[in-house]
């Protein structure tokens, strides 16, 4: 055999050897692409789901504390107005207290 016909068949086998990774390479992008267009609909369908019913049910939720913050506030201003009537009563006492003294002073 001559050193053209040996190159000739390294050369050869060389090319079957690079055809055979080629088309072992071309497999694996393929199952990647297809791994990643699966991976392309899972999120979608996170994002709708997200978009959809997570994202109202947070609203619902906040604007239920919303109203009940309100209520709160309310609740607290009544309070306040009992707090203040109480004062008003505990100083009306006493000065009734003071005019029953000065009354039973006076007679």
């Amino acid at each position: 055999m001559t050193n053209n016909e040996l190159l000739l068949s390294i050369s050869n086998m060389m090319d079957e050897k690079l055809d055979a990774s080629l088309k072992l390479m071309e497999n694996d992008i393929k199952s990647i692409n297809n791994a990643i267009e699966s991976l392309e609909k899972k999120v979608t369908s996170i994002e709708l789901t997200l978009e959809n019913e997570t994202n109202h049910g947070i609203k619902i939720i906040a604007e239920g504390h919303l109203d009940l913050s309100r209520k709160l506030d309310e609740a607290l201003k009544v309070e306040n107005e009992k707090e203040m009537l109480l004062l008003r009563v505990n100083h009306l006492e006493n000065e009734l207290r003071k005019v029953k003294e000065r009354i039973s002073q006076i007679a």
